[in-house]
């Protein structure tokens, strides 16, 4: 996707903050909103990964984007880091929380840390980053708030108890973070994709993506453009009456 320059997008004099901003979904989003003039602070756990992809935005747009490292998981190490980055923007319009890891087993062999890896950084980190954000949404115009939730938390999966969990869990977050904010015209929304061709899906066996793909009605898998255009859609000032709702993004896997 081409950057386009200042003065030229739907998203100009907007910041974004979008977490698990490294790679995959989270690349592709912040390239999205950067292409639309909004300047774009890209998290991840690795500096190198965010720094890599803010990098790329700058490169057309200089000074569009600054890569931020920190762990979600971790409350006063996201709560110091929302204050740097109002300071650094002077204020936030849209979060999108898209942070998230899997650790999958079944449940007899799952291991205590596995459980609360997952819950700490998918649920609970959406949780701490809301925390960090939610007075100067408060403050912003057209404030937006976005979670990258999952199908997985609608309809479940055997060997993914903990994902399903924290996805669901993020779903009802989602829904209480709606009416907890909508006073101040706050959105939140959630976004739950289905199977999305990236990086960590490429490596899987083809008899397993054979069998994906025959529970897509629509036939194909998708891929990171279709979910950023979602979040774009969502953030925008058309979808300024929708809140505490999940768009499933899904090929119609859910419905």
């Amino acid at each position: 996707m081409a950057l386009l320059g200042s003065g030229m997008g739907k998203f100009d004099n907007r910041v974004a903050v979008v977490t698990g901003g490294g790679r995959g979904i989270g690349a592709a989003i912040a390239k999205a909103f950067a292409a639309e003039g909004a300047r774009v602070a890209v998290v991840s756990r690795s500096l190198a990964s965010c720094s890599a992809v803010a990098d790329e935005i700058n490169v057309q747009r200089p000074g569009a984007a600054t890569a931020y490292a920190v762990d979600v998981a971790d409350h006063d190490a996201v709560q110091a880091l929302g204050k740097q980055i109002v300071e650094d923007f002077g204020g936030v319009n849209i979060l999108v929380n898209n942070a998230g890891v899997t650790r999958d087993g079944l449940i007899m062999r799952m291991k205590d840390e596995d459980w609360d890896t997952v819950l700490d950084t998918n649920l609970k980190g959406a949780f701490n980053t809301v925390k960090a954000f939610q007075r100067t949404l408060m403050r912003a115009e057209d404030p937006r708030i976005i979670q990258i939730a999952s199908v997985i938390g609608l309809i479940g999966n055997a060997g993914q108890a903990n994902y399903s969990a924290s996805k669901a869990g993020l779903i009802g977050f989602t829904k209480a973070v709606a009416r907890e904010l909508s006073g101040r015209k706050v959105t939140c929304n959630a976004i739950a994709p289905g199977f999305i061709t990236t990086d960590m899906t490429d490596d899987l066996p083809e008899k397993v993506r054979e069998d994906v793909l025959g529970k897509i009605p629509l036939g194909d898998f998708g891929n990171v453009a279709d979910i950023a255009a979602a979040v774009l859609f969502l953030a925008s000032p058309d979808a300024r009456y929708v809140t505490g709702q999940v768009l499933a993004v899904d090929g119609g896997m859910t419905m």
